[in-house]
């Protein structure tokens, strides 16, 4: 049974999404996303500089689900920013979507040029109703205070990578306060986190999978999650969270901290397009 978090402004968002970047997967992309809709996704990420919004799109029209049966995120790439760039590369995307409005759009990195212009384009754009919530990815604490200093309209959500290696508690404090949902990109954190001793430990208690642990932590902490996986049987485990880690368990994951990103820190990125 799915769980939804209300944002900011009162719209509801699944808590577990699917990340629809399948490049390495061994389906086809059809193959991909009919498995994530038959496990019961209706959240579906994508992004323009994944490159997959028209297949995305395709599939979805296809799909024999209404527009309102689904939810869809999309962003803004760093190279397409500014104010009149945003609102063209909204067109893109909708048109690539075959979609007349998105459920929630980001702003994918942090600019420090353009940088109000392009939360000004978002703006724009939800309060003429062509975008249901916007929000931010990758925004770390001080980018979210210079966006504060001139926004009219709080980011409902912040997309961050987020996994047991890299808890990121402390901006998730942060965002609570602010009332902007924390969103997880690579939830499971990739090869490593999967072979964790601990993980392991609890996974064989409760007889599921590591992922579903890790899942399971994000949303007991009010962390939505996208996790992607081309492989159907995980898609179906990653969307099955019907049980409840104990406070123990919490915070023995809690514990496994290491500071360790995937990805470059965002400020590796704010002047530069290094990504």
């Amino acid at each position: 049974m799915m769980e939804f978090v209300t944002l900011n402004n009162g719209v509801k968002m699944p808590m577990v999404g699917f990340g629809t970047d399948a490049a390495n997967a061994e389906l086809t992309y059809n193959e991909v996303m009919a498995a994530a809709t038959e496990a019961g996704y209706r959240m579906f990420d994508t992004a323009a500089m994944y490159g997959n919004q028209d297949e995305l799109g395709a599939y979805l029209v296809n799909s024999g689900l209404d527009r309102s049966d689904y939810f869809l995120t999309s962003k803004v790439a760093q190279l397409e920013q500014g104010y009149e760039n945003t609102l063209q590369a909204f067109k893109r995307t909708t048109a690539a979507l075959q979609t007349d409005y998105l459920d929630l759009y980001l702003v994918h990195w942090p600019k420090f040029e353009p940088f109000f212009e392009t939360w000004r384009a978002l703006e724009h754009l939800y309060k003429e109703g062509d975008v249901r919530a916007i929000g931010v990815s990758n925004f770390e604490a001080h980018h979210l205070d210079r966006l504060l200093t001139q926004a009219t309209v709080v980011p409902a959500v912040d997309q961050i990578e987020t996994h047991p290696y890299f808890n990121q508690h402390v901006l998730h404090n942060y965002l609570t306060e602010l009332g902007i949902q924390h969103q997880a990109w690579s939830p499971l954190g990739r090869g490593a986190v999967l072979q964790d001793e601990t993980l392991q430990g609890i996974a064989t208690r409760y007889g599921v999978s590591v992922a579903q642990v890790i899942l399971r932590w994000h949303i007991q902490h009010n962390v939505a999650v996208i996790p992607k996986s081309g492989n159907p049987a995980r898609m179906a485990q990653n969307i099955d969270l019907q049980f409840q880690l104990t406070p123990t368990d919490m915070a023995s994951i809690d514990a496994l901290q290491r500071g360790e990103r995937i990805m470059g820190a965002p400020d590796q990125n704010y002047t530069e397009d290094l990504w």
